[in-house]
């Protein structure tokens, strides 16, 4: 009889034991995931920085091979950060749009299939992550811009055309290496190599804009 009682003891602290545990490792996963969600628009921010920092440089250069006045080269690229930073928060829009629309979908399905017909603790959770439409294109037109002031800001106040064109370089590859190793440090990639390769990308990008609208330019078409 007693070791009966003993046993019974033990099976009566052993259920709430296991429920602190299974609790435990319920926070360990949600605190992971909501890690892995920051990590994921904390690296689409830089991968929006680093575009809007190419595209733009790559216009202002490109502008620059066939123009030296320093008001063309700013308009040129203020126009293309509001172009750009517009193209971006509808394209975000539009993406994060649709996929709100399936996952609601999918949870009305679900809903549908457990025959509940009031709110669950369990959809206002789900509900409670969905992805904002609103707040991904505001984002991503943030990043785009902030990208792209950095050959803006870094060519407004030089008027000599080939030391406008050097600062700008400068200004563009330490920006690069900087996004490089930002996107590196978030996906948890080689630093070295990631920013090598972010910026010869850049570095092409530039290059390729500079010589085609040099060559067009200077050919009369």
């Amino acid at each position: 009889m007693a070791g009966n009682q003993t046993s019974l003891n033990a099976a009566t602290f052993a259920l709430p034991v296991n429920d602190i545990e299974q609790q435990a490792t319920l926070e360990v996963e949600t605190e992971e995931y909501d890690y892995s969600k920051r990590a994921q628009w904390l690296r689409a921010a830089v991968l929006g920085a680093n575009d809007g920092l190419v595209s733009t440089a790559s216009l202002m250069m490109g502008v620059g091979a066939v123009k030296q006045d320093i008001k063309v080269m700013i308009l040129t690229g203020f126009a293309g950060l509001v172009a750009g930073a517009c193209s971006m928060a509808i394209g975000e829009f539009v993406s994060v749009y649709s996929q709100l629309e399936i996952e609601l979908a999918q949870m009305k399905r679900e809903k549908e299939r457990r025959n509940n017909g009031g709110k669950d603790e369990q959809e206002e959770g789900e509900k409670g992550s969905l992805p904002n439409p609103s707040q991904a294109a505001a984002a991503s037109a943030l990043a785009f811009s902030v990208g792209a002031s950095v050959p803006l800001l870094a060519a407004s106040f030089i008027k000599e055309y080939k030391v406008r064109l050097g600062v700008v370089f400068a200004a563009v590859t330490l920006a690069l290496m900087i996004f490089g190793w930002l996107g590196a440090a978030l996906g948890k990639a080689p630093a070295v190599r990631s920013s090598l390769r972010v910026l010869v990308g850049g570095w092409l990008a530039m290059a390729i804009t500079f010589g085609l609208t040099k060559l067009i330019g200077s050919s009369g078409l």
